[in-house]
């Protein structure tokens, strides 16, 4: 099992979607930049089309969003052509008035070029900017924060885990600097993360998918988490279900 969240739970969606929406609205009023570090696939096209549904309902000021992946925007397209397999409710929004509505009235591009990317850096005025690596360990993000992260009133989103070591992770504990390039850059940008929206199961969503099993006395190992996520849910299993989980270090070798 994975254990990246295993100490702890994530704020419902809605509660998550709300958040958003203020931190959307305040940033906006700025009139900066709002940068988010995005994974291309789910995350992306979530925020998209969150956002799209708060312009519509005028909850926020329509601004431009410019998703700025060519992973994310190919990984769009095959979202767009399984609407079968949409959530019911966004299924509902979509036949009401299509949601692109809203975006081609903000201006909102997908950007695939290096040049359209480039291209971002002379935008005035608020805008959205989804762009890729989600850690801000690569790729196109490090170039926004570079030109960005240091003016007061950009806002930078954090929306999914960020590991040890990264940029995004720095950002997250409120470092004053972090380096880009192997430059050190100053952090004025204020910073917000979202735990809600991320893909990865909170600590009783991992107990429940486990719940099921545990009548076999399954050994389990956890993986893919740092020390206190794995040691807190460990001691959770093994209070819970009288099972002692395995936590394999770095090149251990577990037989089966």
């Amino acid at each position: 099992m994975e254990s990246t969240y295993g100490d702890r739970n994530h704020r419902s969606f809605k509660e998550t979607a709300t958040e958003f929406a203020e931190i959307v609205r305040t940033a906006s009023e700025q009139g900066g930049k709002i940068l988010v570090p995005t994974f291309a696939i789910g995350r992306a096209q979530t925020l998209v089309v969150l956002l799209a549904w708060l312009f519509r309902k005028k909850e926020v000021k329509p601004f431009p969003i410019y998703l700025d992946s060519p992973m994310a925007v190919e990984a769009s397209k095959i979202y767009l052509k399984h609407p079968e397999l949409w959530h019911e409710r966004l299924k509902e929004i979509v036949r009401e008035r299509p949601l692109r509505d809203e975006l081609t009235a903000t201006k909102s591009r997908l950007c695939v070029s290096a040049a359209e990317s480039k291209a971002l850096n002379d935008v005035k005025g608020t805008c959205m900017i989804l762009a890729g690596a989600g850690m801000c360990n690569a790729g196109r993000i490090l170039h926004h924060l570079r030109n960005n992260v240091s003016k007061e009133e950009t806002s930078v989103l954090i929306v999914g885990y960020q590991g040890p070591g990264t940029a995004g992770r720095a950002l997250v504990e409120g470092a004053e600097t972090i380096r880009i390039f192997g430059e050190k850059t100053i952090v004025r940008a204020s910073v917000h993360s979202l735990g809600g929206f991320s893909a990865h199961a909170g600590q009783s969503e991992l107990l429940n998918w486990l719940a099921p099993m545990v009548y076999c006395r399954p050994r389990v190992f956890l993986t893919h988490g740092e020390a206190r996520g794995r040691e807190s849910l460990a001691a959770c299993i093994e209070q819970r279900f009288q099972i002692k989980p395995g936590l394999p270090g770095y090149r251990d070798v577990m037989e089966v």
